[in-house]
């Protein structure tokens, strides 16, 4: 675990198709304050969760993360924030914290349905600074990467 000097906090820039090894997936662009950038891989279903919210669009029916939000909030519990602070056999591991009542409660979760949830509450997103460091691209090879913004 992580002390919260380790930990910087980033934004969504989007979701975008990446070539891996001649294959289009999607991943999640993370920015930081300095406007580095550093890619998760994510799967098809997560890429189109993320993306629907950063277009604030509303599908017809909830989507996975749209139910377990509003079953949060009715509950009386919000995301207070994700923690991406771990990085073994190149899988990014995620936390998910929940506050109920000023006391918190945290999950092992995907990093993809963390920050699917986190967006969806306006929550912050925190990564471990050298995991960031180590896993960010130069700008250059991001402008090869193209949007997700037609991703169904």
């Amino acid at each position: 675990m992580n002390s919260d000097t380790n930990l910087k906090e980033v934004t969504v820039k989007g979701v975008f198709m990446v070539n891996i090894v001649g294959r289009s997936v999607p991943a999640v662009m993370l920015e930081d304050e300095e406007g580095s950038l550093m890619p998760i891989h994510i799967g098809n279903s997560e890429a189109l969760s993320i993306n629907s919210v950063l277009r604030n669009e509303t599908m017809p029916r909830p989507m996975t993360h749209d139910l377990i939000v509003t079953m949060l909030e009715r509950l009386g519990t919000k995301v207070e924030r994700v923690l991406i602070d771990e990085k073994i056999d190149n899988i990014y591991y995620a936390r998910l914290r929940l506050d109920r009542d000023g006391t918190s409660i945290e999950f092992d979760a995907r990093p993809s349905d963390c920050i699917a949830m986190a967006l969806r509450q306006n929550a912050p997103i925190l990564i471990d600074r050298k995991i960031f460091t180590d896993d960010s691209i130069n700008k250059e090879n991001f402008q090869l990467s193209r949007s997700a913004d037609d991703f169904e």
